[in-house]
């Protein structure tokens, strides 16, 4: 592990959808946009089939309460619950180590 790694956390957020997902795509795009003008924002990284992961990266606890509670993310997650998702879950995780092989 390097010296100067600093642990961090990751929100893991599993869902599956509904079959009518109209306007889904254009809000994530949204929110991802708007998630990298958060404080304490690292990164992200996504992949759907069935199954849907997104996993966030933010610096603290903290700022991932801020993001939780800011009003155009409130909005996005009430709609997800309403018209897009038929089951998610939400896991808060340190990663206290990582390491990585090759380039993407």
């Amino acid at each position: 592990m390097k010296k100067d790694f600093k642990p961090y956390y990751a929100v893991i957020f599993t869902s599956t959808q509904k079959e009518n997902i109209e306007g889904y795509a254009e809000m994530a795009n949204q929110m991802e946009a708007l998630a990298k003008t958060q404080d304490g924002f690292l990164g992200m990284d996504s992949a759907r089939n069935e199954v849907g992961i997104t996993v966030s990266y933010w610096e603290s606890l903290e700022a991932i309460k801020n993001w939780k509670q800011n009003t155009e993310h409130l909005i996005a997650q009430q709609k997800g619950r309403q018209d897009w998702y038929s089951w998610y879950n939400v896991k808060i995780c340190k990663v206290e180590r990582e390491y990585k092989f090759g380039e993407i």
